[in-house]
């Protein structure tokens, strides 16, 4: 009876244990055979460490292949991805770091999707890569990367064109603003930087590593190098670059210094070539040091550009929307001609105001008498040119304001470009919803009122009088090279297009301009030049102060090469406060060009 009660237990575990036996050896067999690499790659990772090798970013150049943009060599602290990190390592790390231990848990958290190391801090100093060496035995998870470092060579020069890089944000890698990104990347922010920043950012490349428990390295495998991204040339001279840059700063400076303009800290100016629209140079003002945001900018520096009521960051050239006052004169002007409301000889009588609205007149009152078109235009005078609204009405206004290109972006190689604001019944209803008035066409004859442009839009216009009526779309990137300097490609650019505007208006255009600068006209100076310059003034009504001066200009006269727009924001009439800026503009240029004497170069700081 015992026996037989003992055999029964016997049988009941040897059952229990061979269940148990072909439990675990399913299960053994199941690891073997299904998760195989599962768990291959879960013993590597406690031996075998993947870090990303960043690609240098291409170059920058300007024009005659000066180096604008480059790289310095630095290095990154990142975090190798682990599931959990030892929160006395964090610590230390805070500690070291200067960063806040929950920054760094929020770093952790957003890179959860990534198996790439999480970028800390980049371009560390050699004290603080040295502290890092010294505690590497307690920071087993801590690496160090190599890291090209973006170097702007000449600080805030062309930082509008330029822009600048920083490292991508959760909230731009899941809204998809970067393609084939992830955590710790380095991409363009602004400006060319980012509007190109696909061909300049190159191909990241895979370094593997064998490292013992302290994290030190003991053996390297296979390296997938990175590919360094494409090289800009600019359409950009440098020379005329930078003397602007220069001139701009001690003009704007001595405007306010003598009490001409005493809140004139802003500015804007574009130069293009208008026979093919390649910007040669582009200035806004105020600027900034782009370096400051390639490593996280400062909360000092931050402050700095955060709260300057001039808005720094703002490319006023693409971005800044004004008023184009007499500028706007040419689109009367030619409204005028093509639909047969004026001649060229015909005199209009300017008795210091217009007889339908005798509230609106001439600055200061003053009288000029009988005009023709030229003196009208050269003498930019208001009368006359309410007389013209009022034969051709505000939608013929309208009409040619958009053939010369207003009230759309110009398609330049930038992002944020405006599109301006073409003044017409349609736009009052909505804005004010009210009725249009005689008052509203005078106002927008001579390109106040509802009328609002880009200083770029400014350039395009006058460039198509300047060239003899085709619209070239203006670029600043005139091709992309390879990294042996041959060329990639060249951005794709839409043909210039002939405005419907005939070339009799055009000269008719291009006589009143030429007026401007010579004996009589509102900017005689320019009669000192060596080579014939046409130029218009402007001045336009600024409801928050002073009005801005506007000063445009083509030359030479005979064979236009160049068009240059300035915009002195509260500096009064244009001659004075832009005029001129543009006036150094076509100095410079002309130097270049060896029709006046060369002087000693000053470089931006």
């Amino acid at each position: 009876m015992l026996n037989k009660k003992h055999q029964d237990r016997f049988q009941i575990m040897m059952i229990i244990c061979s269940a148990l036996f072909i439990v675990l050896l399913g299960r053994l067999a199941y690891m073997q055979l299904f998760r195989t690499s599962y768990y291959a790659e879960q013993a590597d990772g406690n031996r075998l460490r993947q870090s990303k090798l960043l690609a240098t970013r291409g170059l920058i150049y300007d024009r005659h292949g000066k180096e604008l943009v480059n790289n310095l060599p630095g290095y990154a602290i990142a975090l190798q991805k682990r599931g959990n990190y030892d929160q006395e390592m964090l610590q230390r790390l805070s500690e070291l770091l200067q960063i806040p231990l929950e920054d760094i848990q929020k770093k952790i958290n957003e890179s959860a999707r990534y198996y790439e190391p999480i970028v800390l801090k980049s371009n560390i100093n050699a004290d603080l890569l040295a502290k890092i060496e010294e505690q590497r035995r307690y920071l087993p998870d801590v690496i160090l990367q190599m890291q090209p470092i973006r170097n702007y060579i000449y600080h805030d020069f062309a930082v509008h064109m330029l822009g600048y890089v920083g490292e991508v944000s959760s909230y731009e890698i899941e809204h998809g603003l970067f393609k084939d990104v992830t955590t710790g990347s380095i991409v363009g922010k602004a400006g060319l930087e980012k509007y190109y920043d696909k061909l300049l950012r190159g191909q990241d490349g895979i370094s593997m590593e064998e490292v013992d428990v302290a994290g030190n390295v003991v053996k390297h495998f296979d390296t997938v190098l990175p590919v360094q991204g494409k090289h800009l040339r600019l359409a950009i001279d440098y020379d005329l670059q930078n003397k602007l840059e220069v001139f701009i700063d001690q003009h704007l400076k001595m405007l306010r210094d003598s009490g001409i303009a005493p809140q004139a800290r802003a500015a804007a100016v574009v130069a293009l070539d208008p026979r093919s629209g390649a910007v040669r140079a582009m200035v806004s003002r105020p600027g900034y040091d782009p370096n400051w945001f390639v490593n996280g900018i400062s909360v000092s520096n931050w402050n700095a550009i955060n709260d300057d009521p001039n808005f720094p960051m703002n490319n006023k050239v693409i971005t800044g929307e004004y008023p184009p006052g007499s500028t706007f004169k040419i689109v009367t002007g030619s409204a005028a001609f093509e639909t047969n409301k004026v001649t060229v000889d015909e005199q209009i009588y300017d008795g210091g105001f217009h007889p339908l609205v005798p509230t609106m007149g001439n600055a200061g009152g003053e009288v000029l008498g009988w005009l023709t078109f030229i003196k009208g235009l050269a003498m930019s005078d208001n009368v006359y040119f309410y007389e013209l609204g009022y034969r051709v009405g505000i939608d013929n206004i309208a009409k040619y304001a958009r053939i010369y290109g207003f009230g759309k972006p110009t398609g330049i190689d930038l992002e944020g470009e405006g599109s301006g604001l073409v003044a017409s019944k349609e736009v009052k209803r909505k804005i004010w919803n009210e009725d249009w008035r005689l008052g509203d066409t005078f106002n927008a004859a001579i390109g106040q009122g509802f009328n609002l442009a880009t200083p770029l839009q400014l350039a395009v216009m006058l460039s198509c009088v300047a060239n003899g009526g085709i619209n070239y779309q203006p670029y600043i990137v005139d091709c992309v090279l390879n990294t042996d300097g041959t060329e990639y490609l060249r951005p794709q650019r839409r043909k210039g297009q002939h405005i419907d505007v005939s070339q009799r208006t055009i000269d008719y255009m291009r006589e009143g301009m030429s007026a401007t600068t010579e004996e009589g006209g509102t900017a005689s100076y320019f009669d000192s030049l060596p080579k014939k310059v046409a130029g218009k003034t402007g001045t336009a009504e600024n409801p928050h102060g002073r009005d801005h001066g506007l000063f445009v200009a083509y030359g030479p006269v005979d064979n236009p090469e160049l068009v240059v727009v300035a915009i002195v924001e509260q500096g009064g009439y244009g001659s004075m406060a832009a005029g001129p800026i543009v006036y150094e503009a076509f100095e410079e240029y002309f130097r270049s060009r060896g029709w006046m004497p060369s002087e000693d170069k000053q470089d931006c700081k």
